[in-house]
């Protein structure tokens, strides 16, 4: 009895509190944002921002979205003229083995068969084909061991705040018998954590955006067979009761379930030219993991809205202008290179304010600017600061929106005759300043 008066105690509680909360701030909009995954989060795919995460430090295995990085590497190589698409190579026992193996994802690679770099990049994005990837990891760093280091070296550059690479596949090394990579572990595994993978989601389809034209294909034709896309949120997936996971918009990214890892995702999705990208880690089931994602996805593109908050030419009261020493005027009128924009939560409109910082460099010891100023000319930078409840943080950095604080007019050198009076002047008015200081020290 005693227990149950004390639940029901604590029910009409959270409701009281629950109450207040609303009544105490109206207007404001809660939006329930419940996903299930152990570490989730929501990112802004042209500006990096985060618009909702979930324990998105928290290293967890990636299983086959280490595949992105993959994709990445070979992209690369491809622009930089190391491969082509075109070229063509067999594969080797190791990879053979794999794909032979019936608990992992394979399209049946053979031996002594030539394959294009294309064939076996689309079997890897496409149906997360784990031989094949490790063809392409071999093809351009002549052996798995050596292109974890190209990785793990390129998430270092990237910029990744959690990673470890240890494979090219995302499988854990004790998948791959003797043949894990040398330099790692025959235990180990790839981590990642969900801010790491929307980071890599970031730069691989803002750096190389051909690579959606792979990741959202539905099928793919391989040595004549037909597979599948493990993306069931792609528009027209072949199978019976995939529709239901249809998602307008979705192209990519990357899925991935291992024992260890659980289910995984990497989506992203475009709808009027404004794209989000998402990551579950962790995920219950296969299932889950796409409901889940559908959930971040439509909290992105029925809360937020891409909005210009400051056009170009803004200034602030106390950044209107900067003084101009040696010039023909004696000051200078500072304004926004050009408009500041980001995306806006419903009914956050008026929670940005627009903070302006003057470059010291660009000023003398007196904190003037020295003629000649040139119109455009940079002095310092405008910075979109948020004074709501959230504090968005960024993927790429700390810091808001930035765009250049330049001079709205130019400023002419003054002549060395003006520039001769004007010194003159300053002398007898530090002679006067320093008489009448001493005058006064006289009588004090």
């Amino acid at each position: 009895m005693t227990q149950r008066f004390k639940t029901s105690m604590a029910l009409l509680m959270a409701v009281l509190i629950g109450f207040f909360a609303i009544g105490t701030n109206p207007g404001h909009t809660y939006a329930s944002v419940d996903v299930g995954a152990k570490s989730a989060i929501l990112v802004d795919a042209e500006t990096g921002k985060i618009l909702f995460e979930k324990e998105a430090d928290l290293t967890l295995p990636p299983a086959s979205m280490t595949k992105m990085m993959t994709e990445y590497l070979v992209m690369e190589a491809v622009e930089q003229g190391k491969i082509s698409w075109d070229d063509t190579t067999q594969i080797s026992q190791y990879a053979f083995d794999i794909s032979a193996n019936p608990d992992f994802s394979g399209v049946g690679l053979k031996l002594n068969e030539e394959y294009t770099i294309r064939e076996l990049y689309e079997a890897m994005a496409i149906n997360s084909d784990n031989a094949t990837t490790i063809a392409l990891a071999e093809k351009i760093a002549g052996t798995e061991g050596e292109f974890v280091k190209l990785m793990n070296e390129k998430a270092a550059e990237m910029g990744l705040p959690d990673y470890k690479f240890v494979n090219a596949t995302g499988l854990n090394n004790s998948h791959l018998g003797d043949n894990y990579p040398e330099g790692t572990g025959p235990d180990e595994t790839n981590m990642l954590s969900a801010k790491s993978a929307a980071l890599l989601g970031y730069r691989l389809t803002n750096d190389y955006p051909e690579a959606l034209e792979v990741s959202s294909k539905p099928t793919l034709e391989f040595a004549g067979e037909t597979v599948t896309n493990w993306n069931w949120m792609l528009p027209g997936m072949p199978g019976e009761n995939l529709d239901q996971f249809a998602y307008e918009g979705m192209d990519g990214l990357k899925t991935g379930y291992t024992e260890l890892a659980g289910n995984t995702f990497t989506g992203t999705a475009e709808r009027d030219g404004q794209r989000f990208i998402s990551v579950v880690m962790k995920s219950e089931s296969r299932t889950s993991r796409f409901t889940q994602t559908e959930t971040l996805l439509d909290y992105g593109f029925n809360q937020f809205t891409r909005q210009e908050l400051f056009a170009a030419g803004e200034t602030t009261e106390d950044h209107s202008s900067l003084s101009v020493s040696k010039g023909k005027e004696d000051e200078v009128a500072i304004q926004t290179s050009e408009a500041l924009s980001t995306l806006v939560k419903n009914g956050e409109e008026d929670l940005y304010d627009l903070k302006i910082t003057i470059a010291e460099d660009q000023l003398d010891k007196d904190g003037n600017l020295v003629a000649p100023v040139e119109k455009g000319q940079k002095v310092g930078t405008a910075t979109l600061v948020y004074s709501g409840e959230d504090q968005y943080s960024n993927i790429l950095s700390n810091e808001g929106q930035t765009v250049d604080v330049v001079a709205a007019d130019s400023v002419e050198k003054s002549n060395w005759f003006m520039l001769t009076l004007s010194a003159v002047g300053d002398f007898f008015g530090d002679i006067f300043t320093g008489a009448v200081d001493m005058v006064k020290g006289w009588f004090s």
